[in-house]
Parts: structure tokens; sequence; C-alpha cells
């Protein structure tokens, strides 16, 4: 698996994104950190319309994969990304973008895509902080006790195992979450948990 890794947006080496994968590869542009319920809206968020116009003019063919499609049906989520050679992982709610990942079985099927040497897991804050090894790395940024789904009322801490050590997005940046970073800091710090800060425009890209 690819990984390109922003603090925020598409940070400053959008070259070097384009250049992760063919032109006209598929893109899955998630968007369930922002979440606020069970039921898919009919209409598709501002947001997520302007970031999937923009992979699109980067030259990915980009379309919304909304996790809630495809909750309690794995196989069916398995066989979609099959389909795809990538996606795309916004921000918002960490702790409720794992809800919906659990609920979809995408964390299981993960452990499949990285595997595959031509798939490429792209995102940024929420959608990066989901790599780490548990998300109380970010327990100051976003609220762990926001169920917007009926069927899970406990917070699920652990992460996506990419990383052992948190990743902090907005640090020291011009971002409405900066202060909250800055206690997730000094947590980390305090607790002596590793971790590493980045601010927006910064990216990390790797290859399996």
């Amino acid at each position: 698996m690819k990984f390109y890794l922003s603090s925020f947006m598409f940070g400053h080496e959008v070259e070097k994104l384009k250049s992760l994968l063919p032109p006209e590869s598929k893109i899955g542009h998630i968007n369930n950190s922002q979440d606020s319920g069970d039921t898919v809206p009919e209409m598709m968020p501002k947001g997520q319309k302007q970031e999937i116009e923009q992979l699109i003019r980067l030259g990915f063919n980009a379309e919304s994969l909304d996790l809630r499609n495809y909750f309690g049906k794995e196989n069916k989520l398995r066989e979609k990304l099959t389909h795809l050679d990538g996606v795309w992982v916004s921000g918002g709610n960490t702790f409720v973008l794992r809800q919906a990942m659990r609920l979809s079985g995408f964390d299981i099927l993960f452990d499949e895509l990285r595997l595959r040497n031509d798939f490429l897991y792209a995102g940024y804050s929420a959608g990066i902080c989901i790599l780490c090894d548990s998300l109380k790395y970010i327990q100051h940024v976003d609220d762990p006790d926001f169920f917007p789904y009926q069927s899970i009322k406990k917070a699920i801490w652990e992460g996506l195992h990419v990383f052992n050590y948190g990743l902090l997005p907005h640090y020291h940046s011009n971002h409405h979450e900066s202060a909250a970073i800055e206690l997730d800091v000094q947590a980390c710090i305090e607790n002596k948990w590793l971790f590493k800060a980045l601010k927006d425009g910064e990216v990390i890209i790797m290859d399996e």
C-alpha cells in the first residue's frame, strides 16, 4: 500500500500525489468522519463535492464511497474495494470515522488492502489519525463520546495500527483545531507517548 498523508486538505505535495497512481485511477472518497447519523443524505456535502472535484482535476476518477451503505455488508464492501485503486479519507471526527469503519468492516478489509502494492490510502486530519495504534492521542481535538450510529454507544480507541505513535495534524497552523492540538501535544509529552506533529501543508508519503 502507498500512503499520502496530509495535515490538512491536499497539502503541498500534490504533484507527488498525482504520480502515486496512473491517470484515471479510481478513488473512493470517504467522508464518514463528518456523519451525524445512520441515514445517508440525499445530497452530497459541499466539502466532499469540492474534494472530489479536486481529485478529478488531479487526473483521478473519483466518486463517493459512503461506508454507511456497507454497514453489515463487509463482503459487498470487499467487492467494491477490489474495483478501486485507492481511497481518500477526509477530516472530521476520528472516533466517528472509526465507528463507520467498524460497522462496515473496513477496518478488517484494510489489512487486506495493505497487501496491495498498487493501492493508495490518502487523506488528511482524521483520515491520518485513524492510522495510529490508538486514538488516545487526539482526545482533546475530537469528541470520543459522539455516537451518530444507533448500534454503537461506546468509543472505539483502537486505530488501524499503521503507526505505533500518534499523528497530530494542524500543529502551529492557522486552523481552528490548532489550540486543541496543543493540548494533545502536552498530553503526549506528559504521558511519554510518542508522536509526530504536522503543520498544515506538510505531507507524509510512504510505500510499504
